[in-house]
C-alpha cells in the first residue's frame, strides 16, 4: 500500500517588493516613483526594485548602470538592513500569534504550518486573509499569500495575484492547478532549465508531467525524480522552524574595479573577518572554503577547498582564501569578492530516503 501524504495546511507568506516598500513608507516622496534599492547609475548591484521600476525591466541583481540604462528615471536608494530586520521582527511576531511552525527563508518571506493553530479557525484561507490585514495595521505594508497542501505549492500560489493578493490551492484542485501551469512557475525551475525543457517539448506541468521518472532522471540528474513528484502535488518537506543553514558567507563590491591582487589580499582580510564574526554568531564552522570572484565585465568564477576538519577561525580562512586567489590566473580586473564556508557542523546527515515516495491523494478538509 501507498503511503498518503500528510494532511497540512501551509501559508506561505511572502512581502511585496519588500525592501523598496519599506523605503517608500518612510519617504512617502517616493511612492508612484521607479525605486532601486542598492546599487548607483555608476556601480554596485540592485538588491531590490518596486513595481514601478520592474514595468520598465529592473530587477535585483542587476547592475546599477544597466538599472538606469532600462529606466532613466529610476532613483536609487541605499539599503538599510536594520530597519528591514527591525519591521521583519514586527511581521515574524505576528506569525507566531496563529502558529509555532513557523520557517523564516528571508527577512520577507516565510512558511507557516497551521493545521493546528492558535487561533482554532480550520480555514487557513481566512488565517492568511487575517495575517495580511494584521501585517498591513502594524507596519502599513503589503503582503501576499499561497495556501496549500504542501510548501511546493503554496510557494508557487504566492506569485499568482501579487502584489496584496492570496491564492489557495485547494487540494482536489492541486493536479489541475499544476497541469496548467507554465513551466517557469515552477519553484526550483530556473531560467537555465526552463531553456532546457523547452527544447525538449516541455512547456507546462502537463508536458512534464507526461513525462517518465527515467527520461527526467537522464535529462535533469538529481532534479529528475524531483520534477517528476513535484508536478504530482508529492513535496513532503515538513516546515522546519529552525532551519539549519548550509552555508555562511561573506562579499564585498568595490567602489573602484581591483587589477592588482596586493589589495585583493587586503579586502579578503576585511571579509575574512567579518565572516568569522558571523560564524561566531551562529556558532558553526565548516570544511569547504569557497572564494568567489565577480569580474568588471560581470562573469563570475568559484574556487573551492575541503579541509580535513572544521574551521571558523579568521587566519585559517584567510590563508585558504588566498592560496585559492593564487590557484588561477586573474580574467580581467575584480568588481567583487566574496568567501563563504560550507559543509558546516551543522548539517543533518540523516534525512529521510524516502521523503517523496508517496503519491497524492484527495484530501477532504477545509481550506
Amino acid at each position: 500500500m501507498p503511503n498518503e501524504m500528510p494532511l497540512r495546511k501551509i501559508i506561505h507568506v511572502d512581502m511585496d517588493a519588500f525592501y523598496a516598500s519599506v523605503e517608500e513608507l518612510d519617504n512617502p516622496d517616493l511612492k508612484g516613483k521607479p525605486l532601486a534599492v542598492g546599487g548607483s547609475e555608476k556601480r554596485g548591484v540592485v538588491s531590490a526594485a518596486n513595481y514601478e521600476a520592474r514595468k520598465f525591466g529592473v530587477r535585483s541583481a542587476m547592475s546599477g548602470f544597466q538599472a538606469k540604462k532600462n529606466c532613466p528615471q529610476l532613483t536609487f536608494v541605499k539599503p538599510r538592513f536594520d530597519r528591514y530586520k527591525e519591521i521583519s521582527k514586527i511581521i515574524r511576531s505576528i506569525f507566531f500569534e496563529y502558529t509555532d511552525l513557523v520557517e523564516p527563508l528571508s527577512l520577507d518571506e516565510a512558511y507557516l504550518d497551521v493545521t493546528v493553530n492558535k487561533k482554532g479557525n480550520p480555514s487557513a484561507t481566512m488565517l492568511a486573509t487575517e495575517i495580511r490585514q494584521r501585517i498591513l495595521e502594524k507596519t502599513g505594508l503589503n503582503a501576499s499569500a499561497g495556501i496549500s497542501i504542501n510548501k511546493f505549492i503554496a510557494k508557487i500560489a504566492s506569485d499568482i495575484n501579487k502584489p496584496n493578493g492570496q491564492k489557495t490551492v485547494n487540494p482536489e484542485e492541486v493536479i489541475p492547478f499544476l497541469e496548467e501551469l507554465d513551466i517557469r512557475k515552477f519553484y526550483g525551475v530556473g531560467k537555465v532549465t526552463a531553456e532546457k525543457m523547452y527544447k525538449l517539448g516541455i512547456f507546462t506541468g502537463n508536458d512534464l508531467k507526461s513525462k517518465s521518472i527515467e527520461f527526467l532522471a537522464e535529462n535533469f540528474g538529481k532534479s529528475g525524480p524531483y520534477y517528476y513528484h513535484v508536478v504530482r502535488g508529492i513535496h513532503n518537506s515538513e516546515v522546519k522552524p529552525h532551519r539549519i543553514p548550509k552555508s555562511v558567507g561573506a562579499e564585498r563590491t568595490f567602489n573602484e574595479n581591483l587589477s592588482s591582487e596586493i589589495f585583493m589580499l587586503e579586502r579578503l582580510e576585511h571579509i575574512a573577518q567579518e565572516l568569522e564574526r558571523r560564524l561566531t554568531k551562529s556558532k558553526v564552522a565548516g570544511k569547504t572554503i569557497t572564494l568567489k570572484i565577480k569580474y568588471s565585465d560581470f562573469t563570475l568564477n568559484t574556487r573551492s577547498k575541503t579541509m580535513p576538519y572544521f574551521i571558523a577561525d579568521k587566519d585559517l580562512i584567510l590563508e585558504t582564501a588566498k592560496d585559492l586567489l593564487y590557484q588561477e590566473e586573474l580574467q580581467n580586473s575584480v568588481r567583487l569578492l566574496g568567501i563563504s564556508l560550507s559543509n558546516l557542523n551543522t548539517e543533518d546527515k540523516t534525512t529521510k530516503k524516502n521523503d517523496d515516495k508517496s503519491i497524492l491523494v484527495q484530501l477532504k478538509f477545509e481550506f
